[in-house]
């Protein structure tokens, strides 16, 4: 049988390994089996004698069952599998858990006494003997197998790959041993002048060694070349779509003297920072471009992101276009509205009306609003996801911007930009990106980075109070917080959760290690701690949460920003775009519950106006724990572009891609975009290099096949609504 990339597994395989496959793993076709690659590999030296395995580490064993049994739990539901194994001089146990007694048996009557086989786990200790808890397995069909199988492994390296409950590491290796051999010629992705220039394997030699190594040797060159695969095919993908957009028509939007733009320059009360003008001349350039802008701004809180975005809607509203802007929350919305009518003061206000539209408006004032959107009399708008309702309609709708691009999905933006005739799009966002996350996930827009914060900023200074340490400390942190307060100014306190007695934490606060009892504070307890506080108890206070009515939460909003409140005790709901220059302190409790950049986020909301800003980071994660080293990491530096290259270390890039993109995360299969920066930076210039003489890749189908293959119709639609 001859094989292909594209054939199914039922196929190749036969219906039932099939079927176990899509159902462990989602595969479909030989080439998703062959692109799930070892996680590591078995070396025949790791054969130690039972006597001699060190504890804590990953090994395998040839060994022979010497007793096997099932029973049921005494005092939990399920059963146990005890097995005793030997290699001749020393033995071990092994433990399974199964969720019945049937499944006990079953695992018991498999692993029947005289069995020999292959054990691969984690060497562990218990009443003193040996332990594998769990381990895989896998187990000889006679003796001259067990031969034959001992020599092989005497010789080649054994690939561990990801397995589930159902599906063992060995049943996998099978399986793809099954198809490499009747697997036929292989497309290749690269050009051959490239391939050999890069010095790279051909795509058989890559997969084979992968997979079969014959030597630890064999490995790193087919990993390298599969991760230059990975990142060329993406990176092809997301300059072809962005070329997309570029063969799209798009309405000039050109600045015109004495114009809008002009009259509110001259009104600023301050000049714009060099980044602020070195990017404003890029949106400018974009928005009279032959095609629709599709930019992405990076910015630290408070950089002045929002004054860029409303001169490029004050651009579009010179030739009676409209500019929205779509925001996470209804207090960003708001908060948003208000800057925009203040920054454009009493002059321009009315002739631009910018209006709020949200999902929580009372009907008549929401019909209203909605109405001056449709007529075109309102040039800003500025909303919610209720701004994507089929209801709401545009004039002329000709520039989309959204903030906080994380916290919006692929779908939303292209309900809002599909309201318009190709409007431009502006994306911003305060969470820094570093270099090749920004080339991986937003590698179809056009990047621009504000780094120069506004004169007159007084500053942040970030201090960690390690209540695992220093109990005492506790009490230091709300004298603090009641001498800024005693001075005017006013202080933020944020919990992780609303109330901890109902465990109502805000969506994405949490950071909570597995076995943990979730964070200590929520807003609720901790209002109540301070209710009996000798000073703070008399403070004029009070509590922010999501789960508060939304115009109960822009009521307390407007008070604190107008001074009435001094200390807010709040959730995350107030990370993002809430502005009071006189706010000087930010309290995060169980701060290792949160992550870096979210941290970052918070401590951005003090220290905005002439006011020093305060960050006090309580914890009581242990000195060295990793969630301790999150925390220290976010008090050593303010710079928010270094602290997501520390993000990226201790996360790992599957939680910072997030599913930022459809198509992302399945696709980075090998490659690591902080330990792979620069093949992904060379496979964007190869891409470029390609993509200019050769735009339909007719010249190139290994690569077109591969981008088929690996960046579905549907993640194609997710990357063309960015």
């Amino acid at each position: 049988m001859s094989l292909t990339l594209d054939a199914s597994l039922d196929e190749a395989l036969g219906a039932a390994p099939a079927k176990t496959l899509h159902r462990a793993f989602g595969m479909q076709s030989v080439g998703d089996l062959l692109s799930h690659y070892p996680r590591r590999y078995a070396d025949p030296a790791e054969l130690t004698p039972i006597r001699e395995l060190p504890l804590g580490e990953t090994v395998t064993i040839v060994a022979e069952v010497l007793s096997s049994s099932a029973r049921a739990m005494r005092n939990r539901k399920g059963a146990m599998v005890d097995v005793i194994i030997g290699d001749g001089i020393g033995k071990m146990s092994l433990t399974f858990f199964a969720k019945n007694l049937g499944a006990a048996k079953w695992r018991s009557e498999e692993l029947a006494v005289g069995r020999r086989g292959v054990f691969s786990g984690k060497v562990g200790e218990f009443n003193g003997v040996t332990q594998f808890a769990h381990p895989e397995y896998e187990l000889f069909d006679d003796e001259d197998s067990a031969r034959r199988h001992a020599d092989a492994m005497a010789a080649e390296l054994i690939p561990i790959y990801p397995a589930t409950a159902s599906l063992q590491t060995w049943q996998i290796a099978r399986f793809v041993g099954r198809v490499l051999d009747d697997l036929d010629d292989i497309p290749e992705p690269l050009p051959e002048a490239v391939r050999r220039r890069e010095e790279l394997l051909t795509a058989r030699e890559a997969l084979e060694q992968v997979h079969r190594p014959k030597t630890r040797n064999d490995i790193d060159p087919a990993v390298r070349t599969l991760r230059m695969h990975e990142a060329l095919t993406l990176q092809t993908a997301l300059l072809q779509q962005r070329d997309a957009v570029r063969a799209l028509a798009a309405t000039p939007r050109p600045a015109v003297p004495g114009g809008l733009l002009e009259r509110f320059d001259a009104a600023l009360p301050y000049t714009l920072t060099p980044d602020q003008q070195t990017v404003g001349e890029q949106v400018a350039k974009d928005l009279v471009g032959a095609w629709p802008m599709n930019r992405l701004v990076q910015g630290e809180v408070g950089s002045g992101k929002t004054l860029v975005a409303l001169r490029a809607m004050l651009q579009v509203a010179e030739s009676g276009g409209q500019a929205a802007l779509i925001a996470p929350t209804e207090v960003l919305a708001g908060q948003h509205l208000r800057s925009i009518a203040k920054m454009l003061g009493p002059e321009l206000s009315p002739l631009l009306m910018p209006t709020l539209l949200t999902g929580q408006m009372p009907a008549a004032e929401r019909r209203k609003a909605a109405l001056r959107v449709a007529s075109g009399q309102a040039l800003i708008v500025v909303g919610t996801h209720a701004l994507l309702g089929e209801k709401t309609t545009f004039a002329d709708l000709g520039l989309v911007v959204v903030d906080e691009q994380h916290r919006f999905g692929v779908e939303q933006r292209e309900a809002l930009r599909a309201k318009g005739s190709s409007p431009h799009a502006l994306v911003l966002t305060a969470t820094p990106i570093p270099r090749t996350v920004a080339m991986t996930v937003f590698g179809d827009l056009d990047t621009s980075v504000i780094r120069t914060m506004p004169a007159g900023r007084a500053g942040i200074q970030s201090f960690v109070a390690p209540l695992a340490e220093h109990p005492a400390w506790w009490g230091r942190v709300w004298e603090r917080a009641a001498e800024e307060i005693a001075q005017g100014r006013q202080v933020f306190a944020v919990c992780a959760a609303i109330d901890t007695t109902k465990k109502t934490a805000e969506a994405g606060a949490l950071l909570a290690p597995e076995g943990t009892s979730g964070p200590r504070w929520g807003v609720v307890q901790l209002d109540e701690a301070l209710s009996t506080h000798p000073t703070l108890g008399t403070t004029r206070r009070a509590v922010l949460h999501g789960k508060m009515p939304s115009d109960e939460k822009d009521a307390v909003m407007q008070s604190f920003a107008r001074g009435e409140i001094d200390l807010l005790l709040a959730t995350t709901v107030i990370e993002v775009g809430v502005d009071v220059p006189n706010a000087s302190t930010m309290i995060v409790l169980d701060a290792d519950r949160f992550g870096v950049s979210q941290l970052h986020q918070l401590r951005g909301r003090v220290g905005r106006g002439g006011v020093p800003g305060l960050c006090l980071l309580v914890t009581e994660a242990e000195a060295e724990s990793l969630a301790r080293e999150r925390v220290d990491a976010v008090a050593a530096t303010l710079d928010g572009f270094a602290l997501a290259e520390v993000d990226l270390e201790l996360r790992g890039e599957g939680d910072v891609l997030g599913a930022a993109q459809a198509g992302v995360r399945s696709s980075l299969k090998l490659l690591r975009v902080v330990k792979d920066s620069k093949l992904i930076v060379r496979a964007r210039e190869l891409a470029e290099v390609i993509l200019a003489t050769d735009p339909d890749l007719t010249a190139h189908p290994g690569l077109r096949e591969a981008i088929e293959r690996r960046v579905s119709d549907d993640d194609r639609a997710a990357l063309a609504k960015n």
